[in-house]
């Protein structure tokens, strides 16, 4: 069994993997003083008796970053995936340093796609690899280097985003931030195929709504909208959704051949998944059947 859980943070992004595997896998970190020691307090909990524990940044952007260095005290993180970059901020908040100094340090480990690592997408006779593939960034692609230059001018990051794909037996995917007109520059250059849920660019903005060609590859049975304003939202009407706005906290429990789904919000429904009357967490609001 595998947990993906999609943490409702507002205007960011927080996801954890409890692999089937010995491994533990933070996606981006968005914390209040607020939330903070609540979601540490489960991330400890969550990654307790798996020997490899990994950090996935995403790109360097506050609301994917921001409470990392209270990550860091709470839990050090010593591998840390990012890719390559020198993006810089003209007002460096405690957040961004840390990033940095994760980014630049000896426990930094630069994605690119098709990358392989023992225990992250390669076993070994001690473990199992963790199915997590890297889809994106090409290092060598015209259009992303342009994209680093303008990260490193303190320019915006979301296109230096990468695109990690998690894989049980149901597949998940993220994007990051990419904006839609980059993608749909790259997009011939990015081995995409069929998964089970996607988590929608950019929390779901209009801004990064993805490609027809690439939603007809993909085909997913569940699109997972983040939680920007409504205003901005594209509500991907031609799929099975669930809106983070009013869901909350959503936890993908994976077991073979299936996927039971709960959120947090008790008044939260939805009418495309079969009802197995699963209990192992609270708000079940139904089941999905791996293709």
């Amino acid at each position: 069994m595998s947990i993906v859980k999609s943490f409702s943070v507002g205007n960011g992004d927080m996801f954890y993997i409890v692999h089937n595997t010995d491994s533990f896998t933070t996606i981006d970190c968005c914390m209040t003083d607020e939330n903070r020691e609540s979601i540490m307090d489960e991330i400890i909990r969550a990654s307790k008796g798996k020997d490899i524990k990994r950090f996935i940044s995403t790109h360097p952007d506050d609301d994917h970053f921001r409470g990392i260095e209270y990550y860091d005290e709470r839990t050090s993180i010593i591998n840390f995936y990012c890719v390559e970059n020198d993006a810089t901020k003209v007002d460096e908040s405690e957040s961004f340093k840390k990033y940095r100094e994760l980014r630049d340090g000896t426990h930094a480990y630069y994605v690119r796609k098709g990358c392989t690592r023992k225990w992250l997408n390669q076993k070994s006779d001690e473990r199992k690899g963790a199915g997590l593939h890297f889809l994106w960034p090409d290092v060598e692609n015209a259009d992303y280097q342009a994209e680093l230059e303008q990260a490193k001018a303190g320019k915006s990051p979301n296109n230096i985003s990468l695109i990690v794909q998690y894989n049980c037996g149901s597949k998940f995917l993220w994007f990051g931030d990419i904006e839609a007109d980059f993608l749909e520059k790259v997009k011939d250059s990015i081995d995409f195929e069929q998964v089970d849920v996607v988590f929608a660019p950019h929390h779901g903005r209009k801004s990064g709504k993805i490609p027809k060609e690439i939603l007809d590859i993909l085909n997913p049975q569940i699109v997972i909208i983040g939680e920007a304003k409504s205003k901005d939202l594209n509500y991907y009407s031609d799929y099975n959704t669930i809106t983070q706005n009013s869901a909350g906290d959503i936890i993908f429990e994976c077991v073979e051949g299936k996927i039971h789904i709960y959120v947090s919000n008790s008044n939260y429904r939805v009418d495309y998944l079969r009802d197995e009357g699963k209990e192992t967490y609270e708000n079940y609001i139904g089941s999905l059947a791996q293709r």
